[in-house]
């Protein structure tokens, strides 16, 4: 046999990898109630960022956020360059002090002040601490791209942005900035008291058994 499979004694020797947790992405078992919201966080003649849907879980809730570009007034590189630069994990020069203008960045702000922002976050999760950090957090879900058809280039990247825990039950304000795409800080209001009812109402995938019966 050309290639063979691991012996038992190689594979036993892998140390078992812990799922994520609660304070970093939605819970796996549970499938999240949705809301729709259909709100447009920003607009101009190249970007439009929108937030069609929440979906509220136990631990938390994840706003779904759909970037939109076309390439209308730019350049065929603009364009491209704009597009790379929605992944945070790929622009450089995030430093104590400086936010670079091509990193797009999203933070959420409570009635009391407290604030959680994507600026800063580490895309390396092999080395997660499993203790939970102060809350709140606003964590980056990479999601997927789609290209839309019509007259001129246009692409969809949607990701989702996991807040932890649940917001307070009052308004909270969702802001967004971009300088490279045109965006100013643009903020919209979220309803805290709505998300923390969907929540109650998320069910897991899997009853245990005595709910089943």
């Amino acid at each position: 046999m050309f290639f063979e499979p691991p012996s038992a004694q190689e594979e036993s020797t892998r140390p078992p990898q812990p799922g994520l947790p609660a304070w970093d992405a939605p819970p796996a078992e549970e499938m999240g109630t949705v809301m729709v919201s259909g709100l447009v966080l920003a607009r101009n003649p190249n970007v439009a960022i929108t937030l069609p849907t929440i979906k509220a879980f136990r631990t938390g809730c994840l706003t779904n956020v759909d970037i939109v570009m076309r390439r209308h007034t730019l350049s065929p590189d603009d364009f491209q360059a704009l597009q790379l630069s929605v992944y945070p994990h790929m622009i450089t020069g995030v430093s104590a002090g400086r936010i670079p203008d091509n990193l797009l960045r999203f933070g959420v702000r409570f009635a009391d002040g407290t604030k959680a922002t994507t600026v800063g976050q580490r895309f390396d999760r092999t080395q997660l601490p499993q203790d939970p950090p102060p809350g709140p957090r606003l964590t980056w879900q990479l999601g997927g791209v789609s290209i839309r058809s019509g007259d001129e280039d246009a692409s969809v990247i949607t990701i989702g942005l996991w807040l932890w825990p649940l917001p307070p039950q009052e308004s909270f304000e969702l802001g967004v900035e971009w300088p490279v795409g045109g965006i100013e800080l643009s903020i919209v209001n979220l309803d805290g008291a709505a998300i923390m009812s969907a929540a109650q109402q998320s069910v897991p995938y899997w009853p245990d058994s005595t709910q089943s019966e």
